[in-house]
C-alpha cells in the first residue's frame, strides 16, 4: 500500500494502542459498526477540516477496526460546503481491498452517483425521509419521488458493480409533523426494498426512539422488507441513543451506526444533534458481551485526537472516563 497525505498505514503501531485485550477477532464479530464521522459527523460541524484531516479521521478508524465508513457525500457544495472536497478524499484514501475496508458515500440523485462512480466508492448511499414535510425541506422533493429516486439509482450502482443502502429518514419521529405512524415506516421500507437495495438503514434522525419503539418498529419492518439486510441509526439527542441501539442489536438488528466522539447530526433538522459515540457504543456491547471486533483504546486516541482538530471537546464519554477495567 502507497503513502498518501494524512493516510499512516502503521498508525496503531505508532499510538501503541494495538491491545489483545480490547481487540477482538473481526471474523467473529456478532456486530457491525458502521463509522459515520467524516461525513455524517462533519457535515454539520462548525469546524471545516481539511482533506488531509479527513483522510487521517479515517485512517484512524481503520486502526482501529472499523472495516465500513462514511467518507463524502456527493451532494451540493453550497448546501453542505463541509463535504466540498469528496472526490479528493476518495483519492487521498488508498484501494479499500488493500486495507480491509468499504468506502461509503453519500448520494441523493443520478448526479451524486455518477460523481461517486467516478471515484473508489465501494458502496453508495441514498436517504428518504418517510414523511412529505422533511422530505421536502431536505430534499425539496415529497417522499415517493425521493424513493422513485433510488428506484432510478440503485440499477444505475448495480451495473458498476458497486454496493447500495438507503437510510429511511426520520423514521421515529420528524421535526415537522410530530410522531410517525408505524404502518407508514414498513410500507416505504417495503417499497425500498422492492427496489434490489442491498441494505436499509432504519434511522432517528431527531433523537426521539427509546427501547419499545425500536423493538416495535423494527418487527413491523422486518416483517415488510422480506430478508433485506437492516441496519440502525439513532441519535442521542435526548439520551436515549445508546438504549435504543441496544434494543435494536435484540431486536435481531447486526449493523449499527455511530460516529467518533458523538460528533455530528442532520443539518436540516432543528436542534438535530447528538449521533451516538462509537466508543460508548462499544463500551456499551462489549461490557454486554457483544463483539464488535474494534480496539476501544484506539477508539478513544482517535477522538481524543479529532477533539484537537475540531478545537473543542467531543460528547462522547467513555473518551473521558476512560475504558473499565483500566
Amino acid at each position: 500500500m502507497s503513502e498518501h497525505d494524512g493516510w499512516n498505514p502503521s498508525l496503531a503501531a505508532q499510538l501503541g494502542v494495538s491491545n489483545p485485550r480490547r481487540m477482538t477477532n473481526t471474523a467473529d464479530r456478532e456486530v457491525e459498526i458502521v463509522e459515520v464521522a467524516p461525513r455524517d459527523g462533519l457535515q454539520n460541524d462548525p469546524a471545516l477540516l481539511s482533506t488531509q484531516q479527513k483522510v487521517e479521521l479515517i485512517s484512524r478508524c481503520v486502526s482501529a477496526g472499523v472495516q465500513r465508513i462514511e467518507v463524502a457525500s456527493f451532494v451540493n457544495p453550497k448546501r453542505v460546503p463541509q463535504m466540498a472536497d469528496a472526490e479528493a478524499v476518495l483519492e487521498g484514501l488508498p484501494a479499500s481491498a488493500d486495507v480491509d475496508a468499504s468506502w461509503i458515500g453519500l448520494v441523493l440523485n443520478a448526479r451524486g452517483f455518477e460523481r461517486a462512480k467516478l471515484t473508489q466508492v465501494d458502496e453508495i448511499n441514498l436517504v428518504v425521509m418517510v414523511t412529505d414535510t422533511f422530505s421536502e425541506k431536505n430534499q425539496g422533493m415529497p417522499t415517493l419521488a425521493a424513493i422513485a429516486t433510488v428506484e432510478e439509482v440503485v440499477p444505475l450502482a448495480q451495473a458498476a458493480g458497486i454496493k447500495t443502502s438507503v437510510t429511511m429518514s426520520a423514521s421515529f419521529g420528524c421535526p415537522y409533523e410530530g410522531e410517525v405512524p408505524v404502518g407508514r415506516v414498513a410500507e416505504i421500507a417495503g417499497r425500498l426494498a422492492a427496489t434490489g437495495v442491498g441494505e436499509i438503514a432504519v434511522a432517528d434522525t431527531i433523537g426521539v426512539a427509546v427501547p419499545r419503539d425500536v423493538a416495535r418498529r423494527m418487527a413491523a419492518v422486518k416483517d415488510a422488507v422480506d430478508g433485506t439486510r437492516l441496519r440502525v441509526h439513532v441519535h442521542n439527542t435526548r439520551n436515549t441513543g445508546y438504549a435504543s441501539a441496544l434494543a435494536a442489536y435484540e431486536a435481531g438488528v447486526t449493523v449499527l451506526d455511530s460516529s467518533l466522539g458523538g460528533i455530528g447530526g442532520c443539518p436540516f433538522a432543528p436542534r438535530a444533534t447528538g449521533n451516538i459515540a462509537t466508543e460508548d457504543l462499544v463500551f456499551a456491547l462489549e461490557r454486554s458481551g457483544v463483539n464488535t471486533g474494534l480496539d476501544l483504546d484506539a477508539l478513544i486516541a482517535a477522538s481524543d485526537w479529532l477533539g484537537t482538530q475540531l478545537n473543542r471537546p467531543t460528547p462522547a464519554l467513555v473518551s473521558k472516563a476512560g475504558p473499565f477495567p483500566a
